[in-house]
């Protein structure tokens, strides 16, 4: 059955998100057109195809305990020395973010593993290329800053193109009236689930 290349993020909606794309290949980064401008929640993992239904499910549990939270995205960072990216930062809603990712990646679940670095909610827009360009990428889109409110994260797989494709969506319940848009209870631990 063979193993596939999953990855759960957030995606940037429009106009933003084409606007970014537009600026990583600019800036000559090679990846950019394979990949829909996002925040991550589970970076790319392999795993096997006959997991996926499994994953799904999972995934849909996940989203169900959540509300859509408000995000805001302005200035750029960089992971530089350590890792060769320059980012956009997450200055609203980095709490939600850090929740669902921890939910998605529980050990009890289908999509457990450990990352190679602390979670930190970011946009990329140059990976990985001359320093000169990072710096350019950095200074470029300082300016930058996007607001709209999450409703949901979406499941993509890695073609053999190295090109990201959208799976499955994986929205939020609607608000309910009189509550507050915020991400469910952040101050308990992950729900097990099965």
């Amino acid at each position: 059955m063979g193993t596939v290349t999953l990855g759960v993020s957030i995606a940037v909606p429009e106009p933003y998100g084409s606007f970014l794309q537009r600026q990583r290949e600019g800036f000559g980064d090679p990846a950019a057109p394979g990949i829909p401008t996002h925040i991550t929640l589970l970076p790319p993992t392999e795993v096997p195809a006959g997991a996926l239904p499994g994953i799904e499910r999972h995934l849909a549990e996940v989203a169900a305990g959540f509300r859509p939270f408000p995000l805001r995205l302005e200035g750029t960072g960089t992971f530089r020395p350590l890792s060769p990216v320059v980012y956009v930062k997450v200055t609203e809603g980095e709490a939600g973010c850090t929740a669902l990712q921890a939910r998605i990646r529980a050990a009890s679940g289908p999509c457990a593993r450990e990352l190679q670095f602390p979670y930190h909610p970011h946009v990329t827009v140059a990976h990985n290329i001359a320093d000169a360009d990072m710096d350019r990428a950095q200074a470029g889109l300082r300016d930058f800053s996007a607001t709209w409110t999450i409703g949901g994260f979406a499941l993509y797989e890695q073609g053999a193109d190295e090109v990201w494709r959208l799976e499955q969506e994986f929205p939020f319940p609607p608000q309910t009236a009189g509550v507050p848009r915020q991400a469910a209870d952040l101050s308990r631990p992950p729900a097990p689930s099965c």
